[in-house]
């Protein structure tokens, strides 16, 4: 189902059995937009205001909050959640199984692995030097392995690589790469103990 109220530009291919609600804007053009390809699979609930750009290649299961916004050219695995107002940039690679919060921002060149868990709120950087002439070609997002979980309104630095089944405590600012297995908090952010499975 798609309400008449959204736009769907050309060259976008939806699976079976989306609904997109209403005001949204499928495959929209980018600067330098060469009629890339927009995939969308099947199953999607794509809620009202949401805006994705051209360029999307999204699994099967995909869900977004409303107003949440996925800029081009993103990888985005089966099974992905992305909250009310969230920000995804451009060349981003989600994994499957990904849950994104409420309002949290992802910028590009990010990675996000396999299950990995960004709660509400939840900022991930990747300019070390904001402004310095050669900022642009320097940009390194973060790296969250699979089951990582951050916690609401935590900060990830730059380039920062977040271990596999770690956790970031809420209100942290990660500057420092976090251990897999590890309990980090605190601003800037501590290892507290390791988690035993």
């Amino acid at each position: 189902m798609i309400a008449k109220t959204s736009v769907i530009y050309p060259n976008v291919k939806i699976g079976e059995n989306a609904e997109i609600q209403d005001f949204c804007i499928i495959g929209s053009p980018f600067i330098g937009y060469k009629n890339e390809e927009t995939i969308i699979g099947k199953n999607a609930i794509i809620r009202s205001h949401t805006v994705i750009y051209a360029g999307n290649k999204i699994g099967d299961n995909f869900q977004t909050g409303n107003k949440a916004n996925i800029r081009e050219l993103n990888v985005i695995g089966n099974n992905v959640s992305i909250g009310t107002l969230s920000v995804i940039e451009h060349h981003i690679i989600i994994e499957d199984d990904v849950r994104i919060h409420s309002q949290a921002f992802v910028p590009e060149y990010s990675h996000l692995k396999k299950s990995c868990w960004l709660g509400p709120n939840v900022v991930l950087t990747n300019a070390k030097f904001p402004k310095h002439p050669d900022a642009k070609e320097e940009l390194q997002g973060p790296v969250i392995e699979e089951n990582a979980k951050i916690g609401a309104n935590a900060t990830i630095l730059p380039g920062i690589i977040v271990g596999k089944n770690s956790l970031v405590g809420a209100g942290s600012v990660v500057t420092a790469d976090v251990p897999d297995n590890a309990i980090v908090a605190g601003v800037p952010s501590k290892e507290l103990r390791k988690i035993h499975y």
